[in-house]
């Protein structure tokens, strides 16, 4: 399980909200080994008032927050960001130095996904990558 958030200008995240997604969730399905069914993405477009950056950050600036089970290894968790930062900044022409990404991992018995908590679901992919 992962669940994206993205933060980002209004009127770009807006723009680019679908190819976007299309990158993020192939980042996940490579990296993690994530099923193509199990998008989770959730986008924020933001006012400028709202979006408080450094003035070396562009409007194409992006914050991604991603929370997901714990178990992936420090090697894939360092792909996953890897492989987003390349693939964003080269398919959408954003700087690589307008991209930020956090990763959250929480233990499944945290979670609670359609009636069960997360140690209780049967998944059709391997967490412990």
């Amino acid at each position: 399980m992962a669940q994206f958030k993205i933060y980002g200008h209004r009127g770009h995240l807006t723009e680019i909200q679908a190819p976007l997604s299309d990158i993020i969730h192939a980042a996940a399905i490579q990296a993690l080994g994530l099923p193509a069914d199990k998008r989770f993405h959730r986008f924020f477009p933001l006012e400028p008032e709202n979006f408080v950056h450094p003035p070396d950050r562009s409007g194409k600036y992006l914050v991604l927050e991603i929370s997901m089970f714990a178990g992936r290894t420090d090697e894939t968790r360092k792909a996953l960001l890897k492989l987003l930062m390349a693939e964003i900044s080269k398919g959408l022409d954003i700087p690589i130095n307008d991209i930020e990404i956090t990763i959250t991992e929480t233990p499944r018995e945290n979670w609670g996904i359609r009636g069960q908590t997360g140690d209780e679901l049967v998944l059709n992919y391997k967490v412990e990558t």
